[in-house]
């Protein structure tokens, strides 16, 4: 009894003198100093708080042994400062003599004690804490001796090696997927060319690792010894797997030229399975599985970690056959119902989500809506584009896909909205993501001229079945101008930044507007159409169930879905995508007016700001046909209105650009860019001239 007590009280005496030393060398490297003693025995000290006293009778085997109760704090303690030192030393961020004194330190832990082995130990910790710790502290040290030797630790890849060949949801397989994603992570971060070595090293038991997490079919699995399915963990190492697949995906943006590793390719080849994960899955899963699908269509995985040149591995022998595996997949999986199989949940908040009660309206996901359907159009484009739209044969198809789309999108996001013109969509759906939008757009102006180029139709039938399916770029590009209260700056602002597509898209869209002018004209007629036949549909309701008075005036109000989020042209200053002073001081006559002196004809205003015709306060029951008259007479107005507003925005722009082009301010050469606007402003006043020649 006395022995045991003698044992245990030895043991808390080395427990507290480990811990006070801990705590001198921590406080020291904070304060960015060193302590006294030398660096060989402060390494020997963090070894012994991890693993035992080196020199202790009895002690060989176990931590668990030697530190009882107490053990696990220690531990800890030893891990994250190891963790903060080897991350200082590779940030460089530590003066050099005390740099040089913690170099040291590492140096025999890692090369005299081997403490990696160590760490490596407890990935199968039972306590999640010093699991996670030992995968990040592992991770740093690796990190570390790669910066410094270019070498990869054997015990921490061997170790990865056999958790991926034979995989089983916990805590070992999840320390592995974290810590390999974290380290390549930090080696793309740096753009180092050690990258590869690692990749390579990991290649096989990376593609056995995923056969075996992601088959393509559920009959795959029970091929298997173990249906991963049903651990509970197994949500939780998918998800880790899904970090390591955007990294994988993402590395092979910066590979160069060559031929990418398989592993590199695993979220383009086994995309049938991470589709069918969405159709079974738990909710966060499906949602995580979407968004790398959505990153890696549109060729952004991991954009916040790249440092090098991501344009250099699209030039790799197998990328475009890998995108277009993914975009084929894809259009296969929408042609077979998939969308009907993903089910939504309600957006979450800063309180987390709820259900929905009663007849209150569902506030869904936007999130999930918005990742779905930029890989149903991504992936449309992408067909279009390879080997010349020989993947999408017929319009037919195109109409087909789009179609599924928007019967899922009703389910959703559309089902309580009266949606009168289905191009507005785009708006209603990616408003509050201009990123996003901007792929979209750019991907429906793609459909569309395929369509136009294969359906054999005449004009006037492709913008007639185009608005009818939701992907007239003329009907887009109108509702985007309205939602910018057609300020010109924020299209400068969309030039100048690289955080969109819209240079490219804009460029598109100048040379389908060039090509057809009519169509937009005919677009802008559509847009103000739809909107005042839900306005006065409504009144018309309103009027016969309320007997409103005769002579009380007529209020175009706008349908919830026919304008996008910045409204109608009087509403568009209220909400508005950027904040500028200029725009709302700025006259909106004088904006007309001024494009009109061009075609030498004076312009009189029938804006929506302007007080509205005494004609058109109806009386309370007056004929349908009454009523119609007038709404034409009020669209073809406003028809004219926004597209000379169209044509005052896009003629303001070419003018600023000209001016910073000049001054050499503008940050590339805009003269393509400059022809096209120049030749839209042209098409505009042939148009108008040939209007006036014929009144």
């Amino acid at each position: 009894m006395e022995g045991n007590m003698s044992c245990k009280d030895e043991d808390l005496s080395v427990m507290t003198g480990l811990f006070n030393c801990l705590t001198e060398a921590y406080r020291c490297f904070l304060a960015g100093s060193y302590p006294p003693q030398n660096a060989a025995d402060v390494a020997s000290v963090i070894y012994s708080g991890f693993c035992g006293p080196v020199h202790g009778k009895g002690r060989e085997g176990s931590p668990s042994e030697y530190c009882g109760e107490n053990s696990a704090e220690l531990t800890c303690m030893c891990m994250s400062f190891l963790e903060r030192v080897s991350s200082n030393l590779t940030s460089q961020g530590l003066h050099p003599d005390v740099r040089f004194y913690y170099a040291e330190v590492l140096k025999v832990l890692l090369e005299d004690m081997d403490l990696i082995t160590h760490l490596v130990k407890r990935f199968q910790a039972e306590d999640h804490i010093i699991s996670h710790l030992a995968a990040k502290t592992a991770s740093n040290c690796v990190f570390y001796l790669v910066c410094k030797s270019g070498l990869i630790s054997p015990a921490w890849q061997r170790k990865c090696e056999q958790a991926f060949q034979n995989p089983w949801p916990g805590a070992e397989l999840d320390a592995c997927l974290w810590s390999l994603t974290e380290v390549s992570k930090k080696l793309l971060k740096g753009a180092h060319r050690e990258l590869m070595t690692l990749l390579v090293g990991f290649d096989l038991t990376l593609s056995v690792l995923c056969s075996k997490l992601l088959p393509e079919e559920k009959k795959h699995m029970s091929q298997h010894s173990v249906d991963f399915t049903r651990s509970s963990h197994w949500g939780t190492s998918l998800c880790l797997l899904l970090d390591l697949l955007e990294v994988l995906t993402s590395s092979s943006l910066v590979c160069g030229a060559g031929v990418r590793l398989k592993s590199q390719r695993v979220t383009h080849l086994h995309s049938l399975a991470l589709l069918n994960i969405c159709c079974s899955s738990e909710y966060y899963v499906k949602k995580r599985v979407l968004l790398l699908l959505k990153r890696a269509i549109l060729q952004k995985a991991g954009e916040d970690w790249i440092s090098g040149d991501v344009a250099s591995g699209r030039t790799c022998g197998n990328w475009s056959s890998d995108m277009s595996i993914l975009a084929r997949t894809v259009l296969k999986a929408a042609s077979d119902n998939w969308l009907l199989s993903i089910q939504m949940q309600s957006g979450a908040f800063f309180g987390g989500t709820r259900d929905i009660l009663g007849d209150q309206m569902q506030n869904w996901d936007c999130m999930m809506l918005r990742a779905v359907s930029l890989i149903i159009l991504k992936s449309i484009e992408l067909c279009i584009q390879t080997a010349a739209g020989s993947e999408v044969k017929t319009a037919t198809e195109v109409h087909a896909y789009l179609q599924s789309l928007w019967g899922f999108l009703r389910q959703y996001r559309f089902k309580q909205r009266a949606v009168t013109h289905l191009c507005c969509w785009i708006s209603m759906l990616f408003g509050e993501q201009d990123d996003d939008m901007m792929e979209a757009a750019k991907a429906l102006l793609y459909t569309f001229l395929h369509y136009r180029l294969t359906s054999g139709m005449d004009e006037f039938a492709v913008l007639e079945t185009a608005c009818a399916s939701g992907f007239n770029p003329h009907c887009h590009f109108v509702l985007l101008l309205q939602s910018m209260s057609f300020d010109y700056s924020i299209l400068l602002d969309f030039l100048i930044s690289a955080e969109t597509c819209f240079l490219e898209y804009f460029v598109q869209y100048l040379k389908c507007l060039r090509d057809d002018w009519q169509g937009f004209a005919a677009a802008c007629g559509r847009i103000t159409m739809s909107d005042c036949c839900l306005s006065q549909q409504k009144k018309l309701g309103a009027d016969r169930s309320t007997l409103k008075c005769k002579g009380e005036p007529d209020k175009v109000e706008s349908g919830s879905c026919v304008i996008p989020p910045a409204g109608r042209l009087g509403m568009a200053s209220e909400l508005r995508l950027v904040e500028y002073d200029t725009s709302d001081e700025s006259d909106s006559e004088n904006t007309v007016e001024s494009v009109c002196a061009l075609n030498g004809k004076p312009y009189k205003s029938t804006a929506l700001l302007s007080p509205r015709p005494e004609g058109l306060l109806q009386p309370v029951l007056q004929s349908e046909e009454t009523s119609r008259a007038n709404m034409a007479s009020l669209s073809w107005q406003l028809t004219g209105e926004i597209s000379v507003r169209a044509l005052h925005c896009l003629s303001q722009l070419r003018e600023v650009v000209t001016r910073l082009h000049t001054k050499k301010l503008f940050p590339y050469n805009p003269s393509s860019l400059l022809k096209l606007l120049a030749q839209v402003e042209s098409c505009y006043q042939k148009s108008h001239l040939s209007q006036c020649s014929k009144s």
